[in-house]
């Protein structure tokens, strides 16, 4: 009898991706909690096994913390260094090597696969915080693309959300038209008949117009607004406007650096997201006795004669980042407060890549796709997985009055 199948959706360089294991440049072992889920820690409290054993009970603890009973049930408790203890000096997992992966926690077996279920279908992606998932998602010149396939039910997940916008309870709520809004979001990230920069700035016009529409109760208007934007951008009709759009190098890099500190402070355990950030810094010349003015001329600087003559061929990787993390976030329903806080994250991403690549285009005086990989892996795991760095940045914003589409111009365009 054959094996039951389910449907799946996936971006194409999943097919082709396998962990690499110690030829990895960073370590998914190194730098972040790992939580256990309850059925791996009473595995683990009932091993015999005479080395792993010891291991289990002295770095294996129950999280008395716990907010999900059963995925977060125990946590593994880090060396100083912040190493996993079962990692061994050839950088290989003491657990696998010993009981294979089927021994392995939840979390430890599926990184670096974010998995949703949308409307029946199992949609799987996968974090470019993975060095490898980085390289292969990052690199596609054509674009992320999807297929429809299917595979054994049997494959280990961890679902991260589970929506049917069929339901009910979301027939007076904007999620009804999620994959609607989904489709439209890549669409027009994808339309190179437009700069990255003034996608973007369309995005935010658009979603703050749908913010409009929620408030005011106009959910099955929603359709037609997409509707309307998809004509308007097929027609060209917003290129006069995104044409008038000031550049502001000065506010743009001081606002930035400002949000990049703030994660600084709270302790940056990756050593390859330090190098960026310090090459960034070098690169503008940037110190606290420089004048704004000297520093926002410097990074303009960067800008035309490094970065730009690059990304004129590359930006593409931009584009796939964003691609990337619409369809592995479910954007806009990210689990910000409101849709155009989901963008304001969105932008806040891609404009921290943006300055931190200038800055690094100046140092090195060029860029390479091998910086722009390791760049955005490392950023991906300092920033994406930091929900508190994630939440301080958008009180932040909201605390200055920095919320508005005004300034999210600022902070795309150059």
């Amino acid at each position: 009898m054959s094996e039951k199948q389910r449907p799946i959706l996936v971006p194409q360089y999943m097919k082709k991706f396998r962990c690499i294991g110690p030829a990895c440049e960073d370590s998914c072992c190194l730098g972040w909690r790992v939580n256990i889920d309850r059925e791996t820690y009473r595995k683990y409290k009932r091993s015999g096994d005479e080395e792993l054993k010891p291991l289990f009970e002295k770095y294996v603890k129950r999280n008395r913390a716990s907010t999900h009973t059963d995925a977060d049930y125990a946590k593994v408790v880090l060396l100083k260094d912040n190493r996993c203890p079962f990692l061994n000096e050839e950088k290989f997992c003491k657990i696998q090597l010993k009981n294979g992966e089927e021994y392995l926690s939840d979390v430890c077996a599926t990184y670096p696969r974010i998995v949703n279920i949308l409307n029946g279908v199992l949609e799987r992606s996968a974090t470019v915080s993975c060095p490898e998932v980085a390289r292969l998602a990052l690199i596609e010149h054509k674009g992320i693309e999807f297929d429809e396939d299917m595979e054994p039910s049997s494959i280990r997940n961890i679902i991260k959300n589970n929506i049917n916008t069929h339901d009910l309870k979301f027939n007076l709520k904007p999620q009804k038209y999620l994959w609607e809004l989904r489709i439209f979001t890549i669409t027009v990230l994808q339309d190179r008949n437009y700069l990255l920069w003034e996608r973007l700035v369309i995005l935010g016009m658009f979603y703050q117009k749908l913010q409009d529409y929620i408030e005011n109760k106009m959910i099955d208007e929603i359709p037609n607004l997409i509707a309307s934007y998809t004509n308007l951008v097929e027609e060209g009709i917003f290129r006069e406007n995104l044409a008038s759009i000031p550049v502001q190098y000065n506010i743009q890099m001081e606002l930035l650096k400002e949000i990049a500190d703030e994660r600084y402070f709270m302790g940056i355990p990756s050593k390859r997201y330090l190098e960026c950030f310090s090459e960034c810094l070098s690169g503008i010349q940037y110190t606290a006795e420089s004048k704004v003015e000297d520093i926002g001329l410097r990074y303009q600087q960067a800008y035309t004669d490094y970065y730009e003559p690059f990304m004129k061929e590359h930006e593409y990787i931009l584009e796939n980042y964003l691609v990337n993390y619409v369809f592995g976030t479910l954007f806009p329903f990210t689990g910000e407060k409101n849709i155009f806080d989901s963008y304001m994250t969105m932008v806040l991403h891609y404009a921290l890549i943006k300055m931190f690549l200038i800055g690094m285009a100046g140092f090195h005086k060029g860029l390479t796709i091998e910086l722009v990989i390791k760049l955005i892996q490392s950023f991906s795991k300092t920033v994406e997985h930091s929900k508190a760095y994630v939440v301080r940045i958008a009180e932040l914003m909201k605390k200055n009055n920095f919320n508005k589409m005004a300034y999210m111009t600022i902070l795309i365009k150059n």
